[in-house]
């Protein structure tokens, strides 16, 4: 096998995982998704910039599913559930991490349990996610939480 060949596998493999994340991508927003950037927060580095990572979220039920965007699995990365959340902290995205955000961002920082994450949103999918939030069924808790 020459390395014309190789180079035209490796070209085809490319074209093949580029489009299975666009489908994927495309099949995730048509079934009722929204574009949320997920960061998990460290205790160790609770106000870095890093670790943004683009994703599509998704309504459950009572579940936030979250798939990130470069990803081959079939599965949520992230879910969060509706019952344990509560909003801990509400921003504008600093400086630096304005690049990475959807464009005209607020982050929430939610905890679900023991786990902290931020969500970068833009006004309707946060006006959305919070009417989610406060929308239980009857007789079950829900709704907008704030930590005090």
């Amino acid at each position: 096998m020459g390395i014309s060949e190789i180079i035209g596998v490796a070209l085809l493999l490319a074209c093949l995982v580029i489009g299975w994340l666009a489908v994927r991508r495309l099949r995730l927003i048509r079934i009722g998704g929204v574009d949320v950037a997920l960061r998990r927060v460290r205790a160790s580095a609770p106000r870095s910039t890093r670790g943004w990572n683009l994703g599509v979220g998704r309504y459950r039920g009572d579940e936030f599913a979250w798939y990130r965007v470069i990803s081959l699995g079939g599965g949520a990365n992230v879910v969060l559930s509706r019952l344990d959340l509560e909003i801990v902290d509400r921003r504008r995205p600093g400086s630096t991490e304005e690049y990475v955000v959807p464009a005209d961002s607020t982050v929430l920082r939610c905890r679900d349990g023991q786990r902290t994450v931020e969500l970068a949103m833009t006004p309707g999918v946060l006006t959305g996610f919070l009417s989610w939030l406060e929308a239980a069924p009857p007789g079950r808790f829900g709704g907008y939480r704030k930590a005090s």
